[in-house]
């Protein structure tokens, strides 16, 4: 099979010879740069990617990456669109190739897409930008899809096909929400993107825009993943406003919606915390623990699977009177995040507490 990569950049330079080194499996690989002002292009060609370059105006995700599909010759059977930010673990042509048969059209794999400092994965789903080379096309002006213009789409589960994104968090996302807005606009009953623009609002603090806009996903979708998710982020924004019962309101929605998941049951724990209620903290931690299965969606949260439920444990053992029982939370938060300054300090005070505890009773 004669499998390509193509991708779009601009000002990756950082990231390229990884990039290429991952996608060097791959036949071919074409990149449409739209407008790198470092050595981005040079250094692609380098390594042997064909590169173009185009300028995007007005900017749209959706025009650009069709724009890099086109590179990509009619002949191929397979394309995978990446990133630059992106890897592949390697040998992950020898597990397409083993999985792809004559009807199918689009694979999907394994996207770890929040990573922490030693590697190990903290938000995982499925990616599925891998298909055959006519018959689909990119739309919306932000988070794209690949749309299927085919007939019948079929589309295989290859899990051993892993790729870890590894974001350059000093770029702006400032165009986000403009063709977030724009997205809504020309297509307001699509819930994905009215989902996103809610949430875009949130990280803006846009709090009383942001619970519109999220309400308005509820009357969009049955899918009680993103259903509870957006339930959440109302939360948030009642939790910023101050207004503690309606945000209570919203996460008990959201635990009633998804009581499968953790993070309604953290949010709320966190929301205690706002106002000093340890016995509602210790009661909604120890229910998210009794979750086990970490479910592959976009909407997981890393503060579901990290240290944060054993630290808000630890902290409402400590104001209860439960010293032990407080160190005991505070060392299983610090194995999994044992460099956070606070929590080392932490275990210093509690251990301390113990032993003038200790003292005063002999």
């Amino acid at each position: 099979m004669k499998i390509c990569v193509y991708a779009i950049a601009k000002n990756e330079s950082k990231f390229v010879e990884t990039w290429m080194n991952s996608m060097k499996e791959a036949d071919e690989i074409y990149v449409l740069d739209t407008g790198s002002t470092d050595n981005t292009v040079e250094l692609l060609k380098k390594h042997g990617a064909h590169v173009k370059i185009k300028k995007i105006d007005p900017w749209r995700f959706d025009v650009a990456r069709n724009e890099s599909l086109k590179l990509v010759p009619k002949d191929a059977d397979i394309c995978v669109c990446t990133d630059l930010d992106e890897e592949f673990a390697k040998g992950w042509r020898k597990h397409l190739e083993k999985a792809w048969k004559k009807d199918t059209t689009r694979a999907k794999y394994n996207y770890n897409w929040s990573l922490d400092e030693d590697g190990k994965p903290l938000v995982t789903f499925y990616g599925e930008k891998i298909h055959v080379r006519n018959g689909y096309k990119w739309t919306h002006p932000v988070h794209e899809i690949l749309s299927c213009e085919l007939e019948k789409e079929n589309i295989i589960i290859i899990p051993e096909i892993v790729l870890d994104h590894h974001p350059d968090n000093t770029k702006s996302r400032s165009s986000y929400l403009p063709l977030l807005e724009l997205a809504v606009k020309e297509d307001p009953d699509n819930d994905r993107n009215v989902h996103y623009l809610g949430r875009e609002y949130m990280y803006y603090k846009r709090w009383n825009e942001s619970i519109d806009t999220l309400i308005k996903h509820l009357k969009l979708t049955t899918w009680k993943d993103e259903r509870g998710a957006s339930m959440r982020f109302i939360a948030r924004c009642y939790r910023e406003l101050k207004r503690y019962d309606e945000a209570r309101m919203w996460l008990d929605k959201a635990i009633e919606e998804t009581p499968y998941v953790r993070e309604p049951y953290v949010e709320r724990a966190m929301l205690e915390y706002d106002v000093e209620d340890w016995k509602e903290i210790e009661k909604y931690c120890l229910k998210a623990l009794e979750i086990k299965e970490h479910y592959l969606y976009y909407v997981n949260e890393t503060f579901s699977w990290d240290h944060t439920i054993y630290d808000l444990l630890s902290l409402s053992a400590y104001y209860q009177g439960y010293y032990q029982k407080s160190l005991e939370y505070v060392n299983l938060a610090l194995e999994r995040s044992p460099k956070i300054e606070r929590l080392i300090n932490n275990k210093k005070l509690i251990e301390n507490k113990i032993k003038e505890v200790e003292e005063a009773k002999q």
